[in-house]
C-alpha cells in the first residue's frame, strides 16, 4: 500500500509572514513586494476582495493589506517571474497606485 508522503503532494496554502503594517505607514516609501494573494474581504459591506502583500519594509518581513481595486489590478499584471520587485505605493486623489 502506498504512503501519502510518497505522492509528493504539497498544500496549496500560501502563508504570509510578519507583523501587519498599516498601508499609511508605508506610503511614499520604497518597499519590496515578495508575494501576494487576493482573497474575499472580511468587510463585505465595503469591499468584495482584499489584497494581502508579503513585503520587506526596513529590512523586515511584513504583511500589508488593502481593498484597493487599482492595486489589485496592477499587481495581477506583474508576471510571476518578476517577483520580488521594488516599488513605492502612492496615494493619487483617493486611490493607491504602485510607482
Amino acid at each position: 500500500m502506498a504512503a501519502f508522503k510518497d505522492f509528493g503532494i504539497k498544500p496549496a496554502v500560501k502563508k504570509l509572514t510578519g507583523d501587519m503594517v498599516d498601508i499609511d505607514r508605508i506610503l511614499n516609501t520604497e518597499i519590496t513586494v515578495c508575494d501576494f494573494s487576493i482573497e474575499d474581504s472580511k468587510y463585505k459591506e465595503k469591499y468584495d476582495k482584499c489584497l494581502y502583500m508579503q513585503i520587506e519594509y526596513r529590512s523586515e518581513k511584513r504583511v500589508v493589506f488593502s481593498g484597493s481595486r487599482v492595486l489589485m489590478d496592477m499587481i495581477l499584471q506583474v508576471p510571476a517571474t518578476n517577483f520580488p520587485f521594488t516599488t513605492t505605493i502612492v496615494k493619487v486623489n483617493k486611490h493607491f497606485e504602485f510607482t
